[in-house]
This record gives structure tokens, C-alpha cells and sequence, in this order.
């Protein structure tokens, strides 16, 4: 079960951290940011399969595939950025974080523009046959 194994990553990542940290501290970064890397690539791999059920919703509701692409860009960098953020509070870098936080904010912002404009043409259309 993946869960499981992410999990097991976590706290081994964790306890050997915690362990260089008061003999290593240069040594217990290394090791969480090695740990992290691992996590993330290992949720991918776990995504990258999952993607073909995302493509199948599109195909079947008629939802354009760019739209679906540009969804799942905007949650990832949701998700990317909100890790990211976490390890820079961990190391004391919450002015870092903060500012990582708010260009992830813009980012998914423009990635938004052209769902708004899909959107709006929807309104539009529907007030053409609604008048």
C-alpha cells in the first residue's frame, strides 16, 4: 500500500534528521531534503499511473483535455508549492516560504485565465438561447 510506504519514508526521513541534528545540523538538511525528494518522486510515479482516469473523465463528459491538463497543472502546483513551503518553515525560512506561497498564488492564477474564458463563453452562449 502506497500510503504505507510514504509514510515509512516520512519517519525514517524524520528520526535520521533528528538524529544528525544536534551532531550535524548541515548533515540532518541534506537528509530531510533527500527524504523529501524521494516522497515526491515516489507520489508521482504514483500519479503519472493515475493520469489515464483523468483522461477517460475527459473523454467521456466531452470536457476539452487542455481544460483537464490545466486543472491538474493548477492542483500540482497547489501541492508543490504548499511541501515546498513546509521545508522552508521547518528550516526557519518563513519569509522564503511566504514568498513561495504568493508566486504559486499568481501561477495558478494565470493558469486559470483560460478556464474563465471557457466559462464566460459558456455564459454567453447560454444567454444567447436563454434571449
Amino acid at each position: 500500500m502506497a500510503v504505507l510506504q510514504l509514510i515509512g519514508i516520512a519517519f525514517v526521513t524524520a528520526v535520521a534528521a533528528l538524529l544528525l541534528k544536534s551532531t550535524k545540523p548541515e548533515l540532518a538538511f541534506a537528509v530531510t531534503v533527500a527524504g523529501s525528494v524521494i516522497l515526491l518522486l515516489f507520489i508521482f510515479e504514483v500519479f503519472r499511473e493515475s493520469v489515464t482516469i483523468f483522461k477517460s473523465i475527459a473523454d467521456q463528459t466531452g470536457i476539452d483535455s487542455s481544460l483537464v491538463k490545466v486543472l491538474l497543472k493548477m492542483v500540482g502546483i497547489g501541492y508543490l508549492v504548499e511541501f515546498s513551503a513546509g521545508i522552508l518553515n521547518d528550516f526557519g525560512q518563513s519569509s522564503v516560504a511566504d514568498k513561495l506561497i504568493f508566486c504559486g498564488k499568481i501561477l495558478v492564477l494565470i493558469l486559470a485565465v483560460p478556464i474563465l474564458e471557457n466559462v464566460l463563453g459558456l455564459i454567453k452562449e447560454l444567454l444567447r438561447y436563454v434571449a
